[in-house]
């Protein structure tokens, strides 16, 4: 009778597990009173568009998760957020293929260029690990791309969800990666000048200006996955 009673109270906790655990691209009732909305709902791309275009092309959702174009001929492009912000906590989850590479934009403009990454900047996405080309310090998962390298990173094996946070919150900026904060920069400083003015942004006059605008994900070849993303403005 006393191990069926621990046999009982075992499969309550199992159950009692299961049922609590919080479905992928979802929001729980907490998040939803501290204002956060999900820019990916698992199974469509209506929160998006094409940068500088219209409907969303070549990326795709397979078992919840978006899926850029990747190696092949169906390329998409860059994708943003229909809605623009300026103050804000972004949350997502991502990992890479063997040898892949994306980024996360925030404050993205349109009409400014053809390219999203001289607009706006980058928090990096790469396979570190086994990426052919030895990279530079700004190169690394959770960089500020081409500005600020990240300290004290640590990758998940590339099977493995990464997880990120980028706070925008005025001028101050923090990357994190992994539950680890990475990068933490101001905007638009006499040293964010200064860095800019060496960096490879020095021709590129609208790269970081803007305060306000889009959220992007990069399709930058190879693939890159991502999962619940969401957002809760500052």
């Amino acid at each position: 009778m006393k191990n069926s009673s621990l046999l009982l109270a075992c499969y309550v906790l199992i159950f009692l597990s299961c049922s609590t655990k919080k479905s992928e691209n979802t929001l729980t009732k907490e998040e939803i009173e501290d204002g956060w909305e999900l820019l990916f709902d698992g199974k469509t791309t209506n929160n998006w568009k094409t940068f500088n275009g219209g409907a969303v092309t070549g990326w795709k959702v397979i078992n919840g998760e978006l899926h850029n174009s990747g190696v092949g001929t169906d390329h998409g492009g860059d994708i943003i957020t229909k809605k623009q912000y300026t103050n804000f906590e972004l949350y997502l989850e991502w990992k890479v293929a063997p040898e892949s590479n994306s980024g996360i934009f925030y404050h993205v403009q349109e009409g400014l260029t053809d390219a999203i990454y001289e607009s706006a900047p980058e928090y990096q996405l790469i396979d570190d690990n086994g990426w052919p080309d030895k990279l530079e310090a700004w190169q690394h998962s959770g960089a500020n791309y081409g500005m600020n390298a990240p300290k004290n990173a640590k990758l998940k094996p590339i099977n493995e969800w990464n997880t990120t946070r980028v706070i925008v919150n005025g001028p101050h900026v923090e990357h994190w990666l992994n539950g680890s904060l990475v990068v933490e920069y101001e905007l638009w400083t006499d040293q964010w000048l200064q860095n800019k003015a060496a960096s490879k942004w020095a021709d590129t006059p609208d790269y970081g200006m803007a305060k306000t605008g889009h959220i992007g994900l990069q399709d930058h070849g190879g693939l890159t996955m991502f999962r619940n993303i969401k957002i809760r403005e500052l």
